[in-house]
């Protein structure tokens, strides 16, 4: 360990190096001083005993020299010079040290903050065991060719797939419910999101419960006792951590659970909201497990280790062609496709945070751009002092290495503030950022450290080599002689500086288009028209149990009775119920036949938004009736069979013909009587999901079929519809004390919730050009100002030899506004490129929309002339006697 002993005592002696230097000072002298004694008592005379013993001695700044190299390396006592040098050199001009730093931290803080992100969410392996061998599989239908390929699972087809396949070492299920929770010892009844799941998806993916234990194969029966397991999250909340929760029970739509596990912490799949699993076969039955036309479920699957996905997907495949085949003109897919479940997890935030991280990483590029500003400027101002320095023997290395070590103290400052940016910045975007994936493990360890520490590293080279090797490439007689009456003054220096800033400018440029382009789109997503008028109307959703209100009669009474206690609430001109308010999501498609056009290509069968509404629905919301009627009290249970279609619907499948009064059969089976719906109405078409296209709808009477179980009520008032809500759950309260109600939002509530991810989005890249346009005039004014200031002699001499204050304005504006016009031609073609990458993100926004180009220009020049104006009118305000005296 004779290094690690050496370490210590150089580190050691740089710690004490004044009293050591201090210490060999006194050594010498001593030596010194009896060398010249002893000559004295020889009969040397004192002078010449002072001189022979100094000159036997040698020079004691080089014995000095050596010494403390023995003391410590080299390059340590070196490196300790340097930053001793660095630190000074700054503190003698703070505001330059201040902006530095700021501008450091913001652009590190942020580029840290993204990384910790997508760190989390797209590069970390999902918290399941041996996750690489994990993923989905869908049902693929070939003649679907809009839209996502891939779709849900119908469960006879898992079914079927578990059993004839053997490429995957399992195949597990799983769908999404949601189930009231009864009001049990004292708590409020809610509705909780749960999941249901075939017994053998926590095997799969290695999950084990906190707590208890998950399902078995026997509990995932038709006909068992129903068995619950309990999120983390859900088990705190709702029953507050009570470990002996196990083997007791609650109450879902009304029916008693048995609760057997808590699962840990860390599981939140599929979403941070599911509070609760049940078997996948709870309260189901035989007839619909074994639907291959149903496509509501979600496969996961386990490859074997000495199977490729390709053939392991083939089998399914295969196995899907040959259901389908069996199964003519049913909605059957012909195709199997598969994916990492990684992919599947991060489908909806990976570009969005590819964006992000792509504009955060123009800005710490725009940053360095602008620092490197900066030292450009303070070397100019320091090219005398470093070359006296020259000359005193100091050399082009010693010189270069001073100045970085000056730009790695401005970047490291910045990367300290910056990783409590980070730290905050990471918080508020866990918080803010709706339905973000693995967001429990998201946060700032020490693999984060690293990363900005690396980022400090690189924004040190990238901001500080170029100013620090134009400092130095000068000739020390040229930089002594320096003057602004030579003809070449600064003219390297101001051309790096608009090179500099030309780059910033294209940057920024490109940055500012992608912000326009999604907040024009933002824009476009909060202003759609739904097709209704959503002022003045509150909504609130329900489910009935299913013990409770078995029968439709019961269903029925209780929607009358709820009908009228909210008429009667002052204020509340008219209610209604619906399955789905547009707006706020697609709930559930229904393939048709038009009888007329019975025969179909495989996977070609109409499809349609299948929709319930009561006859006030289309009142509350005004949707406007184009032709027939909407329902009436008579069009319930089934003493009709009615059906409502939509404009869309209309114009899809009946071209230039009257559809009322014909038929449409909902289903594969065209003679199905139950099922055959005669069209008496027909209306405008609804959003039902903000930023989509019109979707073909059908819409049913309420309580003629058994979706009546979950309804919203929507109320139209006279004032402001959350001063209603106090008085309608408590009508709700009054009709079933343990019935929740959930979703109490306005209609722009609903929209501003689905478009709260792209409003997100579209802030934080307006954000970060907003902060690059501020680098970026920053910059050209400091470009300007030295320009003026290097000048001031030549506008002194054209002052005086009749040049006119408007001239020399335009000789100042011209050099100014130069790079930003090839900054601008530039950026453009860069933003075009942007706007094509992210088009998929734009809605109702062209990828190089004209009047966005033409705002963001404007914008850029408006600062730009911000930024031109007061060195412009500083140079033509120069006294061309002061200026020439000066010189």
């Amino acid at each position: 360990m004779r290094w690690l002993d050496q370490v210590r005592r150089s580190a050691g002696t740089l710690l004490r190096r004044e009293s050591e230097t201090a210490r060999l000072d006194e050594e010498m002298r001593f030596h010194l001083e009896q060398e010249e004694a002893e000559r004295i008592r020889r009969g040397v005379s004192p002078d010449e005993a002072r001189r022979s013993a100094r000159r036997e001695f040698g020079n004691p700044a080089l014995l000095r020299d050596e010494v403390r190299r023995g003391w410590s390396w080299a390059w340590m006592e070196t490196i300790a010079r340097d930053l001793r040098f660095a630190v000074r050199a700054l503190m003698r001009s703070p505001g330059f040290t201040v902006t530095a730093v700021a501008v450091m931290a913001l652009c590190i803080g942020a580029t840290t903050c993204l990384f910790t992100i997508v760190r989390a969410v797209l590069l970390e392996p999902l918290p399941f065991r041996d996750s690489d061998k994990l993923v989905m599989v869908y049902e693929h239908f070939r003649a679907n060719t809009s839209g996502s390929p891939y779709n849900p699972v119908a469960t006879g087809d898992f079914y079927d797939w578990r059993k004839q396949t053997h490429g995957f070492e399992d195949i597990a299920s799983f769908y999404s419910w949601s189930f009231n929770v009864s009001g049990d010892h004292g708590e409020l009844p809610e509705v909780a999101q749960a999941a249901q799941g075939s017994w053998n998806l926590f095997h799969l993916l290695g999950v084990e419960p906190a707590l208890g234990r998950t399902f078995t194969e026997s509990e995932d029966r038709l006909g068992q006792a129903p068995v619950a397991v309990l999120t983390w999250s859900f088990f705190q909340r709702r029953f507050g951590g009570d470990r002996s929760i196990i083997g007791k029970q609650v109450r879902l739509d009304s029916k008693p659970y048995t609760i057997v596990g808590v699962l840990p912490k860390w599981f939140t799949y599929p979403e941070a909201r599911t509070q609760l699993w049940v078997p996948y076969a709870d309260g189901k039955t035989a007839e619909w497990l074994d639907r291959h036309d149903d496509h509501r479920a979600y496969a996961i699957a386990r490859l074997r280790p000495d199977v490729s996905l390709k053939t392991a997907i083939g089998e399914v495949s295969a196995l899907q062609y040959r259901m389908h085949m069996d199964r003519p003109g049913k909605p059957v897919a012909e195709d199997a496709l598969a994916r990492p479940m990684i992919d599947d997890v991060v489908e909806d935030v990976k570009t969005p945070l590819e964006m992000m991280m792509a504009a955060v990483g123009c800005m710490l590029m725009i940053g360095c751009l602008n620092v490197s500003n900066l030292l450009v400027a303070r070397g100019a101002a320091r090219q005398k002092e470093m070359a006296i320095r020259g000359a005193l023997g100091a050399g082009r290395i010693a010189l270069l290495r001073e100045q970085m070590t000056e730009t790695i103290i401005l970047c490291a400052g910045g990367g300290v503030l910056g990783l409590l940016l980070a730290l905050v910045g990471t918080e508020w975007l866990k918080g803010h950022w709706h339905g973000l994936p693995r967001a429990d493990s998201i946060h700032v360890d020490g693999m984060i450290v690293l990363f900005a520490a690396g980022v400090v590293g690189l924004t040190a080279i990238l901001a500080g080599l170029l100013p620090a090797l134009s400092s130095t490439q000068k000739g020390i007689l040229g930089a002594l002689k320096d003057s602004s009456r030579a003809a070449g003054a600064g003219v390297s220096r101001a051309r790096l500086r608009k090179v500099l800033l030309s780059a910033e400018i294209a940057l920024t440029v490109v940055l500012l288009i992608a912000a326009g382009l999604l907040l024009k789109s933002f824009v476009q997503l909060r202003t759609t028209d739904l097709g209704i008028d959503g002022d003045h109307v509150l909504t609130m959703g329900y489910g009935l149990p299913v013990d409770q209100y078995s029968k439709p009669e019961q269903r029925v009474a209780f929607a009358e009775a709820l009908l009228e206690r909210m008429r009667r609430i002052p204020g509340v001109q008219a209610a209604g119920l619906g399955s789905v308010v547009p707006g706020a999501g697609w709930g559930g498609d229904q393939v048709f036949i038009v009888p007329e056009r019975p025969n179909y290509e495989p996977g070609k069968q109409p499809d349609a938004a299948y929709r319930v509404a009561d006859p006030k629905y289309f009142d509350v919301l005004k949707i406007p009736l184009i032709a027939g009627r909407v329902f009436d009290a008579h069009d319930r249970l089934d003493q009709s069979k009615k059906v409502i279609i939509t404009k869309e619907l209309a114009k899809r499948y009946y071209p230039g013909e009257n559809p009322l009064g014909r038929n449409i059969v909902m289903g594969t089976d065209v003679t199905d009587k139950k099922r055959t719906f005669e069209i008496v109405g027909i209306v405008g078409d609804a959003l039902w999901r903000v930023g989509e296209k019109p979707k073909a709808t059908a819409y049913f009477p309420a309580f003629s079929g058994d979706q009546e179980r979950r309804l919203t009520l929507v109320v139209r008032t006279s004032g402001d519809p959350l001063s209603f809500a106090v008085a309608m759950q408590k009508a709700f309260a009054a009709l079933d004390p343990q019935l929740p109600v959930v979703d109490v939002l306005t209609i722009p509530q609903i929209v501003g919730e689905s478009t709260v991810n792209q409003s997100l989005t579209a802030s934080l890249v307006l954000a970060f050009a907003a902060l690059s346009l501020l680098l970026a005039g920053v910059g050209l004014y400091g470009v300007l100002s030295y320009l003026v200031t290097q000048r001031v002699t030549e506008i002194g001499i054209r002052i005086a030899l009749g040049a006119q204050r408007a001239q020399v304005l335009g000789l100042v504006l011209r050099d100014g506004l130069r790079p930003v016009a090839m900054g601008l031609v530039i950026g453009v073609c860069g933003g075009a490129a942007v706007g094509y990458v992210i088009r998929s993100l734009l809605y109702g926004t062209r990828p190089m929309d004209p009047v966005v180009l033409a705002a963001m220009v404007a914008t850029l020049l408006l600062v730009a002339a911000i930024a031109c104006a007061a060195p412009a009118w500083r140079a033509s305000s120069v006294d061309p006697m002061q200026a020439l005296r000066t010189e």
